[in-house]
Parts: structure tokens; sequence; C-alpha cells
């Protein structure tokens, strides 16, 4: 292998590694101005939640059909009162695994309230830990209120 070829190799993977880095780290760290609510103790598997939020307003959060299924579509309904959103996501996630971006954007019903549809993928040790995280952009910053259930059981 010439030199170049090798500077280049490792320029390559070198770079392959920054990207990947970056790929896992982005999703983890808070952006500037977002606040980080601590996990609601709430199982959306028995109903929807509901919270008063820092600085004032409600949520209220539902993901039928219950229990929730993995592999199958699911209803996803954000309620807001007393705070105004510009955007509402919901970030689907593995507590304890790994199971890439999954990230439903719900639409605007008036009134406060949003929709959207979604699924979880299968997990193949069967039980799984999800956090469901809504993330709220408004005006004044963002806000990311997370939920923890279980799927597969």
């Amino acid at each position: 292998m010439t030199r170049n070829a090798r500077i280049n190799l490792l320029l390559f993977l070198l770079l392959a590694l920054l990207l990947g880095l970056g790929a896992w780290l982005g999703p983890r760290l808070a952006r500037s101005g977002e606040q980080v609510l601590p996990v609601v103790p709430c199982d959306l598997n028995r109903g929807p939640c509901a919270l008063d939020l820092p600085g004032g307003g409600r949520l209220q959060v539902e993901i039928t059909p219950r229990p929730i299924p993995v592999l199958q579509p699911l209803a996803l309904q954000v309620s807001l009162a007393g705070r105004a959103a510009k955007t509402v996501r919901l970030d689907f996630s593995g507590v304890d695994m790994d199971m890439g971006f999954n990230q439903v954007s719900l639409r605007p019903l008036g009134g406060g309230r949003f929709a959207g549809q979604g699924n979880l993928p299968i997990c193949i040790t069967g039980a799984m830990r999800w956090q469901a995280a809504v993330l709220i952009e408004t005006d004044s910053g963002s806000l990311s209120v997370p939920f923890h259930f279980m799927s597969g059981h």
C-alpha cells in the first residue's frame, strides 16, 4: 500500500469515526435553551398521562392502542393548555438499548391539541423499556418531557 493510500485510508477512518460520534452524541446532548424534565411517573400503557409544566401550562399525552404494541400503528395525541407551542414531536428511544432514531412530528389540530401516527420497532429480547419524550418548541425555548413504558409484556 502506498503512503498516499495509507493517509487517505486513515483520513477516511477518522472522518467515519467523527461522523459516528456526532450521530451518537447529537440526540443525547441538550441544546442551548432546552429544559429537560425528570421522567414523569405515569404509565402510558394504563391511559393518558398529564402533568403541570414548570412556568405554567398543562401537558397531557396519550398513546393508543393499549397496552402499547410493537410493529403496529400507534395513535399519538398531545394536549397543551396554557402554553403556546410552535412544534410538538414525540421521540421514542430505548431506555436500555439503542433502537435508532424514531421521532414523530405531530400536526396541530387547534386548541392546543396535536396528533400523529407512529410505531415501535420490535426488540429481539422480548419485553423492552421505552422512553417517549414529548419535545415542545416554544418562542422562549424548548422543553423535553419524558415518560417510560414497557412493550412486549
